[in-house]
């Protein structure tokens, strides 16, 4: 036998009550060491927010379905891979202001190492000619539930899989649905994604979509570097651009009066538009590689904010469909995707936890190879 399955999450019941948990007495044929459980969080804001922890052996991965199947943490030997944010989380969406007439109610909440910001929109927030918010922060999908989940154990390909399912929709507006399965094989410390988002109204939806994923200490630190087989970099708003280029790809240690920053890149990618970047830590001993294609996600933003460790000292690496400005800057330069009624668009992703020299050097020389010859055009000004 090859699949195991079982549903966590069912539309219109109440789901299993309390704690789920398998391990591999659970699944012969198996190897030792893996476990899989979900339980509901019941203090502060985290209340009601049900969490899907995957050990494959190796690497840990917690994932949210309350929060649009967010990806919260990974840990690896004893190791954290995240950030430290000064909101207490994950935070139940019911405590999320996301229209707030600020437009950035979303930050309430935000305190994942990967989240996705769509569907509607992904960007800054944008107001109409009379201030009324039109799109709030990043959009609303981190803040819905899925309401169904799916986990599969495949004892012949070695992996575990979550799958589940979320849906953005508005009677008279858009509907959209979030297909996504994130795949970890057994005693590896990678993890991947497939998301698929499918129109399922009867006219033309318009959609975009950004996965920001935040990297604090311990693997960001002093000295710590961005490498990637870049074609251009340009930042991202006039207030970046007025702090110049200068190293934009190297880290500082916190500091309390940073200002952030965004840049915009066009990457290089191979022969079928596979891509891929690099933070490195100090030492270069360990490395976090998020891989993605081009074709599907063309936009990758690069988010500093080296403030102070207790005000959220993070980078965010975020490939997306368009740049995170306001949905209607990105709508007049064609960076929005249309989908037909019964159309889905989809992109695969996975991130690895590289915690040896030798691997990340690999990793280095493989982006060497992407970037061969060509040299990165730096722009002193925004082309985004």
């Amino acid at each position: 036998m090859a699949l195991h399955q079982w549903t966590l999450l069912k539309p219109d019941t109440a789901g299993p009550d309390g704690e789920f948990s398998i391990t591999t007495g659970d699944v012969p044929g198996t190897p030792k060491g893996w476990r899989v459980t979900k339980r509901t969080l019941r203090t502060g804001l985290a209340q009601g927010v049900d969490v899907v922890e995957i050990d494959n052996g190796l690497l840990k991965s917690v994932i949210v379905p309350t929060r649009g199947m967010g990806l919260w943490r990974m840990s690896l030997y004893g190791r954290d891979l995240g950030w430290r944010s000064p909101v207490r989380g994950p935070v139940h969406p019911s405590f999320v202001p996301i229209a707030e007439p600020s437009g950035v109610g979303w930050l309430s909440g935000f305190d994942e190492l990967m989240c996705r910001c769509g569907l509607e929109s992904n960007g800054a927030p944008d107001f109409d000619d009379q201030g009324q918010l039109l799109f709030p922060l990043h959009g609303r999908i981190a803040n819905r539930p899925a309401h169904q989940l799916d986990l599969v154990v495949d004892d012949v390909a070695g992996t575990i899989s979550l799958h589940g399912i979320v849906e953005e929709s508005r009677f008279h507006f858009q509907k959209l649905r979030l297909h996504t399965t994130y795949t970890t094989q057994f005693g590896t410390s990678r993890i991947d994604w497939h998301d698929e988002v499918e129109n399922f109204g009867g006219s033309v939806a318009k959609m975009q979509m950004l996965y920001h994923t935040n990297i604090g200490q311990p693997q960001l630190d002093a000295g710590s570097t961005l490498l990637a087989p870049i074609d251009w970099v340009a930042p991202g708003n006039s207030d970046t651009a007025a702090m110049g280029t200068t190293d934009w790809d190297r880290y500082t240690a916190p500091d309390a009066r940073f200002r952030q920053q965004v840049y915009l890149l066009g990457l290089r990618t191979d022969e079928r538009g596979g891509t891929f970047v690099l933070l490195k830590n100090s030492a270069a001993s360990s490395g976090v590689q998020l891989s993605f294609n081009a074709r599907q996600l063309p936009c990758f933003s690069l988010w500093r904010n080296l403030v102070a460790e207790a005000d959220g000292y993070v980078t965010g690496l975020e490939p997306g469909t368009n740049f995170p400005n306001p949905r209607s800057v990105e709508e007049s330069r064609g960076r929005i995707v249309c989908l037909q009624p019964g159309e889905t668009w989809h992109a695969d992703l996975s991130l690895d936890w590289h915690i040896e020299h030798s691997a990340v050097t690999r990793v280095e020389r493989s982006i060497a190879e992407l970037q061969g010859s060509h040299k990165p055009v730096v722009h002193a000004d925004s082309v985004g």
